[in-house]
């Protein structure tokens, strides 16, 4: 696919097209935080990239991966510009790195922005990280006209994967698994006390999804600290109740819901005192609900494992599009291939159509001396046409040939000495 960049793009002259970075395939979270990119920071990299001669690059930077897609003369480059930014040592990097180059690290580009290579399959978030690196890069002037068709490319089949595909669908949150347990068990869910104890990021995005999905309007919030209950309370207009009041809460709830993130239980059978079956579901890691609750007639206690199992599923429901998916990414791939095929030879077409421009001029001026009355304005049309048409017609030969372009482009530039224009 790139086999001379120099011919394609005389800017990214003696340089080659780079992938490098990290993930949570290899990088613990803590790694990940020392090579974590801030707005700063990206600003940083991109104006030394400036500075440095590097004629294209885009920075992607997710609580799951950084990357760094460029033109560069050999990968070192990128490593060394990432390593002066952020937290990280080059030898870190490269212990839990990853690099791609030319064709590769296309391939790679394709599988993380339409969700192949997400955390969990088909997730979408990351074409929002790759459009905003795109566009800061190229406020600044750092994208070329590869990296642009590229990213447009890339883009397209994220959409059109999401569209025509069902690789997106189907709960993967621990959040939304657990709503989704209790519409399929729940009946009349609407009509339902829910308790959330919690309001940390895990209990925030349950809040979001019952309202979202349940049409329950007997939602309370309580939260050890109550600042914290209230500010989400505001946003979505519920109840907060104190820690203190959690006892008499709990036993007029038809469903609890327990994400404290504490390290020992903060729900026991001591704290139940029901007149009414209750669903407990504990989405803490730790366990935040005791195994004694069972001890309970009217108690149902579904923990984060069985919740796990609704997410299993519906990645291995996911993993069937894969083909699917592939399909379409090996399509638009093709039509960015035969995209930059036109621009292997169209230095060639512009060269070609400049000395056939010349020799116009030259002929023009002749006849012009030669013959009497001479319409120098209807030579001018119908020499054009037939240049555009001569033109035409190479470049449509290019497109058509295979593996041997590049001889059909040397002949080209022998037989109108075009080899210094080129």
């Amino acid at each position: 696919m790139i086999q001379n960049l120099k011919r394609h793009f005389p800017q990214a002259a003696n340089a080659n097209f780079f992938a490098i970075g990290l993930n949570y395939k290899k990088a613990d979270a803590e790694i990940r935080g020392h090579f974590s990119i801030s707005e700063q920071a990206q600003s940083a990299i991109l104006q030394q990239a400036k500075d440095d001669g590097i004629p294209a690059i885009v920075v992607i930077s997710t609580c799951n991966r950084t990357e760094i897609y460029g033109f560069a003369k050999d990968e070192i480059q990128l490593i060394k510009l990432l390593c002066e930014h952020t937290h990280g040592t080059v030898d870190e990097f490269k212990n839990v790195s990853y690099i791609y180059k030319n064709t590769i690290a296309i391939d790679h580009l394709f599988k993380v922005g339409t969700g192949l290579d997400s955390q969990i399959l088909g997730d979408f978030e990351i074409i929002s990280q790759l459009r905003h690196g795109f566009k800061q890069s190229k406020k600044i002037g750092m994208i070329n006209p590869f990296m642009e068709r590229l990213i447009n490319a890339v883009i397209q089949a994220s959409k059109r994967i999401k569209n025509e595909t069902e690789i997106s669908s189907g709960a993967t949150s621990v959040s939304f698994a657990s709503v989704q347990y209790i519409l399929a068990r729940v009946p009349y869910v609407s009509e339902k006390n829910i308790l959330l104890f919690g309001t940390g990021k895990i209990g925030r995005n349950t809040c979001e999804n019952l309202i979202k999905h349940t049409n329950n309007e007997h939602i309370t919030l309580i939260n050890r600290t109550k600042g914290k209950a209230e500010k989400i309370a505001g946003k979505f207009n519920l109840v907060v109740k104190d820690y203190a009041d959690i006892q008499s809460e709990i036993s007029s709830s038809d469903i609890l819901i327990v994400a404290t993130g504490a390290q020992q239980p903060t729900i026991n059978k001591d704290l139940l005192f029901l007149k009414k079956p209750l669903l407990i579901l504990d989405l803490s890691i730790p366990k935040n609900v005791s195994e004694d609750v069972k001890d309970l007639d009217n108690v149902t206690l579904v923990h984060l494992d069985d919740l796990s199992a609704i997410t299993d599923k519906t990645l291995e429901k996911r993993s069937k599009q894969i083909p699917q998916a592939e399909q379409i990414i090996a399509e638009i791939k093709e039509e960015f291939d035969a995209w930059l095929k036109t621009r292997k030879f169209a230095p060639t077409i512009k060269a070609l159509k400049g000395k056939l421009n010349d020799l116009k001029d030259a002929e023009i001026d002749f006849q012009s001396k030669k013959i009497k009355d001479f319409n120098q304005q209807q030579a001018e049309i119908i020499s054009n046409r037939l240049i555009q048409k001569i033109t035409t017609q190479f470049a449509n030969h290019l497109k058509s040939e295979g593996k041997t372009i590049d001889e059909s482009l040397e002949m080209i530039q022998r037989v109108f000495h075009l080899e210094d224009n080129v």
